[in-house]
């Protein structure tokens, strides 16, 4: 979106839309590291819990529960954000990190820590770039962010497959289409909170944009697990 149809989409009293697109841009990006960082902190305390983590191997239905209540948890805050107050939207967000954190530790157990962390820069230094892209060009990224929605859905499907049919072949393009879809959507989610930050009512409200980090953070974690599909080394 060019800067003079930002400066006529929504009118100001007082603050520039500069100042309001960088404000909202902060806040999102504060929120979305705050959710790295509980996810990180949670994966390590479960992953260093043999009792939490033998329950939840014993019991499958507890790890049914946990995907469940973050799928739950994601549509709450994308399709209910007008109704949600600051709080409600920090609190689920919050919630939802953690449990991603639970899940997420198992991928702790099951790579080696130096590979983990290695693939963890590649992934900032990624987002980062693509973030930056998305910011600062001029160029509408639209077309590009609705055909790699639609490879997402498409790739949604494949992994179904794959969770049932175990194919090595099948497996790569997987990780190989996750990468590129993830790519492509960071940078259209980068650029798609400009939009989101004159959308957003009364200045910047907090349910906006955590909904924003919660964007970008499902970025980021999905391109980290496929990159680290290629770039992981497993424990023997």
């Amino acid at each position: 979106m060019a800067q003079d149809d930002l400066t006529q989409s929504a009118p100001f009293t007082g603050v520039s839309v500069d100042e309001r697109v960088t404000t909202f841009l902060r806040a999102v990006y504060g929120w979305m590291c705050a959710g790295l960082a509980i996810t990180a902190g949670t994966a390590w305390f479960v992953a260093g819990s043999p009792g939490v983590m033998n329950a939840i191997i014993a019991n499958r239905g507890i790890f049914w529960i946990l995907a469940i209540a973050q799928l739950g948890l994601v549509i709450v805050l994308s399709a209910r954000v007008d109704k949600l107050s600051g709080s409600a939207a920090s609190g689920l967000f919050i919630a939802y990190s953690a449990l991603t954190g639970v899940t997420m530790s198992f991928v702790l157990l099951a790579y080696t820590g130096e590979s983990v962390a290695t693939t963890f820069l590649v992934t900032a230094a990624m987002f980062g770039s693509l973030a930056l892209y998305g910011t600062f060009t001029r160029r509408s990224l639209a077309g590009m962010g609705q055909f790699m929605f639609m490879g997402l859905i498409g790739l949604l499907i494949a992994m179904f497959i794959g969770f049932f049919w175990h194919n090595d072949g099948l497996q790569f393009m997987i990780s190989l289409v996750g990468v590129i879809v993830f790519t492509g959507l960071t940078a259209w989610d980068a650029q798609r909170l400009k939009q989101m930050a004159l959308a957003s009512p009364g200045g910047v409200a907090t349910q906006y944009a955590v909904v924003g980090a919660l964007a970008l953070y499902l970025d980021f974690i999905n391109l980290f697990l496929f990159l680290l599909r290629f770039l992981g080394g497993r424990r023997r």
